[in-house]
């Protein structure tokens, strides 16, 4: 794997050990824009790594630096997720620049398999454990919907990058308000910051069940957390296979 050079000034020192990996999407018009915003001391913005389409790879901030990507931001009650993680920016429009017709852009196979090799190796490097691999939209579900709900994470799973339980059959009525099955509870198991219900839900419904981001607690989306809690419960001490 190589890595191009292209040196942020916008970092500092961790106060905390390495264990989470954040995913984002640029969220701009083109890479160079986010590169150029990037190395901008002005914006105060920064990742490790930013991944473009045909999966070339930029290192702007040594791993043992505090990149400042997350924001304001909580995962299994931690915060100061900067100087907890590695952030990883994949260039794509997303959500503020959809293709023609409003659907969202596509992450290319090239850079899809740039971004499991990096990530990969940053496994190898660090002991992240499975249920911190995590997106943007995850940690700070109130603000972000990054790297959105087009991004292929069972596919980062099969390669062993994150979790993906396969989704329970069957259908429902619509319920809202209350905590029916210990909600709140799978919600905190898998790692989510409980302050509002209704955003949190639409975080976890772009994660594992991308084609129905409503923010309402339906019997679907009731199943699929259950049995995605589950199986962050049953992985929640183990670290990810390296390279």
């Amino acid at each position: 794997m190589r890595l191009e050079q292209t040196p942020s000034p916008n970092h500092d020192a961790r106060r905390y050990p390495v264990d989470l990996l954040v995913l984002h999407y640029t969220g701009m018009e083109t890479g160079q824009a986010a590169l150029d915003r990037m190395r901008d001391p002005e914006a105060k913005v920064s990742a490790h790594y930013m991944v473009w389409e045909d999966g070339r790879i930029c290192q702007l901030v040594d791993e043992a630096r505090r990149a400042w990507h997350s924001g304001l931001s909580t995962w299994h009650g931690d915060d100061d997720l900067n100087s907890r993680s590695i952030g990883i920016e994949i260039v794509n429009g997303g959500h503020d620049f959809p293709l023609p017709g409003g659907k969202l852009p596509p992450y290319p196979d090239a850079q899809i398999e740039a971004v499991i090799e990096l990530s990969k190796a940053v496994l190898a490097r660090h002991p992240i454990p499975q249920t911190r691999v995590v997106a943007h939209s995850d940690i700070a579900p109130k603000r972000k919907i990054d790297p959105g709900e087009h991004f292929p994470w069972p596919r980062l799973a099969a390669a062993g990058i994150g979790l993906w339980p396969e989704e329970a059959g069957g259908s429902g009525c619509i319920w809202m308000g209350g905590d029916p099955g210990g909600l709140n509870r799978q919600l905190g198991t898998i790692g989510y910051d409980l302050s509002d219900i209704p955003a949190t839900l639409r975080a976890f419904q772009r994660r594992f069940l991308p084609d129905a981001v409503t923010g309402l607690a339906d019997a679907r989306t009731l199943r699929r957390l259950a049995h995605v809690a589950e199986a962050y419960s049953g992985a929640s001490t183990s670290s990810s296979p390296q390279a």
